[in-house]
């Protein structure tokens, strides 16, 4: 089956698409050793030979990681200002593997990480309810009718937020703090703190404890396992599946 260049280029794990795009453009990209400057130029994995700089790629194998991303660190593989990213905690594997949908600079927790684009364009589409859960830390202790406002949806300046599961966990009186444990399927813009926010209790501190069925339970801060085959069958279903709740 034919696909497009730079997507292929891409699953080598040499560079992203839009890095792909620029060496295409650049002339440093051959098909069968002439040299391709056009976008939308397909080839023939498996029969094709492509070279980057006079050097052949190949295929990468697709591999497919929960990480366990620790307060501090972006959501990106690389930062301008030079601040840890996800790429500098799985150094030790080959290839590249990107996110699948992002945490904020400050919130921690679970995030999958994978070079199979098949399978990340499906997990984020706005069709799929795969549900993510957050454990949040607010200031103060949040009434009834806060956490039914959670629940029911609460208007943000890019609209009303969908429903959501949310449970009051703890309190502390000494430090005045909440837990509540909050599951939602949209991807907003840091959507929970500005939920929290909305209804009067800021968040403190943040993390995303499970992604559908996968949870962070053996994982410390900076540490990933790869997904055992049952896992990701499992995650693939979900992916083709109909809408539905996980």
């Amino acid at each position: 089956m034919e696909e497009r260049l730079q997507k292929y280029i891409s699953r080598s794990g040499l560079a992203s698409r839009r890095e792909a795009e620029q060496l295409i453009l650049a002339g440093k990209v051959q098909i069968n050793d002439q040299i391709v400057r056009e976008m939308g130029v397909k080839v023939k994995p498996g029969s094709d030979k492509v070279t980057v700089n006079g050097k052949i790629i190949h295929e990468e194998a697709l591999d497919y990681v929960l990480l366990y991303k620790p307060s501090g660190v972006v959501t990106t593989m690389s930062d301008p200002q030079g601040r840890p990213t996800v790429a500098d905690l799985l150094t030790d594997l080959p290839g590249r593997l990107y996110p699948v949908g992002r945490l904020d600079y400050y919130t921690e927790g679970l995030l999958l990480m994978t070079n199979d684009g098949a399978l990340t364009h499906a997990l984020l589409h706005p069709s799929q309810k795969i549900y993510k859960t957050y454990l949040a830390r607010v200031k103060g202790r949040p009434s009834a009718a806060d956490l039914k406002r959670l629940r029911d949806g609460v208007e943000l300046e890019d609209g009303l937020t969908a429903p959501a599961k949310v449970e009051a966990v703890s309190y502390d009186k000494g430090d005045d703090f909440s837990v509540i444990k909050i599951r939602i399927f949209e991807g907003k813009n840091r959507q929970i703190r500005r939920m929290c926010e909305a209804v009067g209790h800021p968040v403190q501190h943040l993390m995303r404890s499970a992604l559908a069925f996968l949870s962070l339970e053996g994982l410390n801060p900076g540490a990933y396992r790869r997904l055992t085959p049952e896992e990701l069958t499992r995650l693939r279903s979900f992916a083709v599946g109909p809408k539905q709740s996980k």
